[in-house]
């Protein structure tokens, strides 16, 4: 693994950006320190400034000179870095300070000067002048050394602090890039291989909750949505071939007899006759798969509203009524208490109900009955179709759920396999779930008994009037 890679990686950038922050905030941190104690520091010297010249102006004029021509020898030098008596045209009396500094003024403030001395580079002074006995004047003077004395230890504690903390945090940058490139490495290889047409390849996702080993997870449930689409694919590829295979082979069989010319015109408009039927068959199917696509690509819920459910029903009731007395089945609504709302398409939900209907009056013999009811359920609704028909056994209900499934049961029933697969997928678009089970336990023919529950209806909008 190359050095240079583990330097492009996200945590080493970042760790950068936390090394540049350490980096200001030490430099804040030291910048603040240094400003507090400077300006402690003015103030501490402009308070012993002012103290020694409260006391050094209450000597006589000749114990002043004496104090301040001596002053090298006693404790004043500890104190005040520099003293100076002139008189008023600032001429040299006495002192160490020569020279009447620059800018300075006998007002009684002390003054930060700049002096230049002959023999020595300039430095600066906390200096105040006050006029004092004799006719003179007091000048004091304090250094700043100590300041920087303070600046130059307080640089050097920063660099000796920040250089290796610096150090260690770029060691471990480097060491946790490289283990995060390493990861990604095996997750890079991991998609080479699913990129080359290994489905069945997962990406390590670990036993770890942090961020990369969650990311792995949720690529890893949608490699395995990903494969179960596809081979929903293959399958239903597979199913349309059969399925459109054998009426297609019935027109052209059909088609192949008429063209010899031998049937007679009542024989020729039965076979043209039954083509059509084939080929509405297939119609029929390839309608029903666009249907489904359509409802699964959720192109439908601009058109969701607040609807009665038991209003659906009864309207489908009166539909199948007459094709379940031509069968000789008992087709019933139960009775609902006030308005059923759920929200969703009204066609759509049309579809679902009438396609249970039709299931259930399909499977059902003469003489069986076919119940339709519609309930509040909580906060939404619950639709139940049931039947006394042969029933669906419980390793088929999530089977027949899928495109072009028939169980051996209902082969003899026509049909393509379809009706439940739309049901299913304008289900899901409604965020409803679906149940099977038995109408009837411990019995030959125990029905069917399908239950679907809807969400809570959103409260309605008031239009305006």
């Amino acid at each position: 693994m190359l050095l240079s890679e583990v330097f492009r990686t996200a945590t080493f950038r970042l760790t950068l950006a936390v090394v540049a922050a350490m980096i200001g905030t030490a430099a804040l941190q030291f910048s603040l320190g240094y400003s507090q104690a400077k300006t402690f520091e003015f103030r501490r010297s402009d308070a012993l400034l002012h103290r020694e010249a409260d006391l050094l102006s209450r000597e006589t004029a000749q114990d002043l000179e004496h104090k301040i021509r001596e002053r090298a020898t006693d404790d004043l030098r500890v104190v005040i870095n520099e003293a100076g008596l002139f008189d008023m045209s600032h001429r040299y009396v006495a002192g160490d300070l020569r020279v009447w500094p620059k800018g300075l003024y006998s007002d009684g403030r002390v003054h930060e000067l700049t002096v230049w001395p002959t023999e020595d580079a300039p430095y600066v002074l906390r200096i105040l002048a006050i006029p004092v006995s004799g006719g003179r004047i007091l000048v004091l003077a304090r250094g700043l050394h100590m300041l920087d004395e303070l600046r130059l230890m307080m640089r050097h504690s920063l660099v000796v602090s920040i250089v290796p903390t610096v150090l260690f945090a770029l060691m471990s940058g480097i060491v946790l890039s490289h283990r995060a490139l390493a990861r990604v490495t095996v997750m890079h290889e991991a998609i080479d291989r699913i990129m080359e047409g290994d489905m069945h390849e997962r990406l390590p996702s670990g036993r770890g909750r942090d961020e990369m080993q969650r990311l792995a997870g949720s690529v890893n449930r949608m490699l395995d949505r990903l494969e179960h689409l596809m081979d929903e694919i293959r399958d239903v590829g597979n199913d349309i071939a059969h399925d459109l295979r054998t009426p297609l082979a019935r027109v052209r069989a059909r088609l192949d007899r008429a063209q010899g010319g031998a049937l007679s015109a009542d024989d020729l408009r039965l076979v043209v006759g039954r083509a059509i039927d084939d080929l509405d068959q297939c119609f029929s199917i390839i309608t029903a798969l666009l249907r489904i696509g359509e409802i699964e690509n959720a192109r439908r819920r601009v058109g969701f509203a607040v609807v009665d459910l038991n209003e659906i029903a009864a309207d489908i009731v009166d539909l199948y009524e007459p094709i379940a007395e031509a069968k000789q089945i008992r087709l019933d609504l139960l009775p609902s208490v006030g308005p059923v709302p759920v929200y969703g398409d009204r066609d759509l939900l049309i579809e679902v109900v009438a396609n249970l209907i039709d299931n259930a009056i399909k499977f059902t013999d003469p003489g069986g009955e076919v119940t339709l009811g519609t309930v509040r359920h909580g906060d939404g609704a619950r639709l139940e179709v049931a039947d006394t028909g042969i029933g669906i056994i419980p390793e088929e209900r999530q089977a027949v759920l899928n495109r072009f499934y028939r169980s051996d049961k209902s082969r003899h029933v026509p049909g393509s396999g379809l009706g439940l697969s739309l049901v299913s997928a304008i289900l899901r678009l409604h965020n409803a779930t679906l149940t099977i089970s038995e109408t009837r336990k411990q019995d030959i023919r125990p029905g069917a008994l399908f239950g679907v529950v809807f969400p809570s209806a959103p409260p309605t909008t008031p239009t305006a009037a």
